[in-house]
């Protein structure tokens, strides 16, 4: 779920920023997530489960996924597992968005070491915005 007000406006940026892909088998949440991050200028993909979504994100190589953990048949963790096993994605960011609260260490563990970042739902517009750009930062290399 993602809570907004009238501060779309305000948040909106100044043209795309990025392509970012959502996958969540929460068809109310992907369209809020796509909805949202397309008002504030970006190239938005969605999927309705794993398996399209890893299809989809091998064709349209987006810059960073916002993808649900709990989802039949490939979850998130499937998803990402898959995803990194893929040398020409194996860096794109990704954000893992749940609503479970009570997440197995060995879980969590793993989300890290994949590179995954971890977020709770809801997540407010500011949350989700501010994820977006997060994901999208051009990462530091010494």
């Amino acid at each position: 779920m993602v809570c907004y007000n009238n501060r779309v406006s305000a948040l909106r940026s100044d043209g795309p920023t990025g392509t970012i892909l959502i996958i969540d088998d929460d068809e109310s949440v992907t369209h809020s997530f796509a909805r949202i991050l397309r008002l504030e200028g970006y190239e938005v993909f969605t999927a309705m489960n794993g398996e399209t979504g890893l299809r989809e994100a091998e064709t349209a190589r987006p810059d960073a996924i916002i993808l649900d953990l709990r989802m039949p048949l490939v979850d998130g963790l499937s998803f990402l597992r898959r995803l990194r096993a893929n040398d020409q994605q194996r860096n794109t960011p990704v954000a893992i968005v749940t609503g479970d609260y009570f997440l197995d260490d060995r879980i969590s563990a793993e989300l890290q070491q994949l590179g995954a970042a971890l977020k709770f739902k809801p997540l407010w517009l500011e949350d989700l915005v501010t994820l977006a750009r997060t994901l999208l930062l051009p990462k530091v290399t010494h």
